[in-house]
């Protein structure tokens, strides 16, 4: 496998950033620069950068781009900037607080612009390189490929391509069948595949071997579609590709922003006014009744597909079958006090710790263990889809009568089915709306709650 270093230009770039911010406040007021002021203002920073998601800025995008972050960052950072002379004491920088932002302002500036020219510079000579394959070939294939091999600071190695027709060409590596034999020998970042020249099932079987490799796929549309609404276009030079087939409502960064604030805010009341004192009462029980520990922690698939720890209140006694084999219906392994705690749904409580560290949402798909999750992306083509957001603690299908045990195929596939419409078709209300129906169902008591 390549060795990877791109994850450290953006904590590189934020480095340098506060070096100037703080070196800058240190020159202009040395002798009486109030601490308060660089943790503050350091601390703000870093916040304002990671929400206006400053830091992000692919080897595709234009200089618009460059100019349009730090706009935004900008407008922000003066606001916070000015705050900080409203919520503390006036200290010693007030003779000093325009000519401190603007000279802020003019070398992050110049820095930013500058990080974007020498990283094409750089990869122009062939380093910080994607290497990446192409499946199809046709008029638009044929145009990205051009493109990887024209723009070379864009930072492309291109491999080959794969068609189902064969060609008697250097770059042809085999029909579209032979890409999973040669991920197996090849290191490949990215697979670009063009829809006018696969079936929906080559595109759904590749999206599976790019999840199970953590390679990143992506889509070249038919320029006949190109200006579709449900389409979300990315920018390469004078070629065009499409990520998303769909533009999802929580790709808007407004609405990214609601989801995250309310996650925060929903979580950190949860923990404070319930779980504090509801945390010691149940370990007592939990302890009584049987060994182990009080939370129980497990492996699941998140975001992207990716694992994090979730947490809940043990509710069984130990045994080796908790991460292969859903809990059923008078099982065995649940005790008397995990058994109420299940009825009522006091168990998941500690995910809203999963939630207040960004690996779950409030609301979202409910997330699977890694074996089970396999199985069932055998039974449902669209199954993938789930992890394009965050899991949740409820979901829509939760309140629509799908919880628990999995008994039959149309089970899993009618919860598939609700989360991707909740998925397309999220909104603030409809998070409220299942949040509180949520807490009917609690009260009311749910059969499939065991």
């Amino acid at each position: 496998m390549k060795h990877r270093y791109s994850h450290f230009i953006r904590p590189i770039q934020l480095v340098i950033d506060l070096f100037f911010i703080i070196g800058i406040s240190f020159y202009f007021n040395n002798d009486y620069l109030n601490p308060s002021y660089l943790i503050y203002i350091s601390v703000y920073w870093v916040v304002s950068s990671y929400f206006s998601n400053f830091y992000k800025v692919h080897r595709f995008n234009r200089v618009l781009r460059i100019f349009t972050l730090l706009f935004r960052q900008f407008v922000v950072f003066i606001l916070g900037y000015f705050a900080y002379f409203g919520l503390f004491r006036e200290g010693d920088l007030v003779g000093n607080q325009f000519l401190v932002l603007v000279t802020i302002i003019s070398s992050i500036t110049l820095v930013k612009i500058g990080w974007f020219v020498l990283l094409k510079k750089y990869r122009a000579l062939g380093k910080n390189y994607r290497i990446t394959i192409v499946a199809g070939y046709d008029q638009p294939s044929k145009n990205i490929i051009k493109l990887f091999k024209s723009k070379s600071n864009l930072g492309y190695r291109f491999l080959g391509f794969f068609a189902n027709k064969s060609y008697k060409h250097s770059e042809y590596l085999g029909k579209v069948s032979d890409i999973k034999g040669f991920l197996d020998f090849e290191f490949v970042d990215e697979i670009y595949c063009s829809l006018s020249s696969l079936s929906a099932n080559e595109i759904t079987e590749l999206k599976k071997i790019a999840t199970e490799k953590n390679i990143i796929i992506k889509l070249i549309p038919d320029t006949t579609e190109l200006y579709s609404k449900d389409q979300k276009i990315e920018y390469y030079d004078d070629a065009l590709m499409v990520v998303n087939v769909k533009k999802l409502p929580f790709e808007f960064e407004e609405n990214y922003y609601i989801k995250r604030f309310f996650d925060i805010f929903f979580s950190l009341g949860i923990i404070i006014f319930i779980l504090s004192w509801l945390y010691p009462i149940l370990w007592i029980f939990i302890k009584l009744e049987s060994r182990g520990p009080v939370i129980f922690k497990q492996k699941r698939e998140g975001l992207n597909v990716e694992h994090f720890v979730c947490y809940k209140f043990r509710s069984m006694r130990s045994n080796e079958n908790s991460d292969k084999v859903h809990a059923r219906k008078d099982d065995e392994r649940v005790t008397k006090i995990g058994a109420f705690m299940r009825r009522t749904s006091i168990d998941e409580l500690p995910q809203f710790i999963n939630v207040l560290k960004g690996d779950m949402s409030v609301v979202g798909p409910r997330p699977h263990l890694e074996s089970l999750s396999l199985e069932y992306q055998k039974e449902v083509d669209d199954y993938l889809k789930r992890h394009l957001m965050k899991p949740g603690i409820t979901g829509l299908a939760q309140i629509s009568g799908y919880r628990g045990e999995i008994k039959k195929k149309a089970d899993i596939k009618n919860r598939v089915r609700l989360d991707i419409f909740y998925i397309e078709n999220w909104s603030f209300l409809l998070d409220l709306k299942i949040i509180f129906q949520t807490v009917l169902n609690i009260f009311k008591g749910d059969e499939n709650a065991y």
